[in-house]
């Protein structure tokens, strides 16, 4: 299933509840046990200054967009087997999209 526009305000509070305590949003934040995700959108996988990712993060080489923002939240590790993200992921499309919606806006 593809990205789709979602609630803004229904994503804040996923992110608050699900991926606060290991990401921060705002520029010039610090990382926490995962990287700040400001500006993620446009960026290549493992690519955020000052943070230590994994190999297979780094080598993953896609660009993050609505699209493979969507299709990673589902199931992290499976999307790229080897990262340190313990995040289990998302499985209602609903929830992922309303996420990916407040962090397009979020980060930018």
């Amino acid at each position: 299933m593809p990205f789709k526009a979602g609630d803004a305000g229904k994503g804040a509070g996923l992110f608050k509840t699900r991926c606060a305590q290991c990401h921060t949003l705002g520029a010039g934040e610090p990382h926490k046990v995962g990287p700040n995700l400001h500006g993620v959108f446009g960026r290549k996988t493992g690519q955020a200054d000052g943070y230590s990712y994994t190999a297979a993060n780094v080598n993953k080489g896609i660009t993050w967009d609505e699209q493979t923002l969507f299709e990673y939240l589902e199931n992290p590790k499976k999307y790229i087997p080897g990262t340190k993200m313990a995040f289990a992921g998302l499985k209602k499309d609903k929830d992922r999209n309303d996420l990916v919606t407040y962090l397009k806006e979020a980060t930018a």
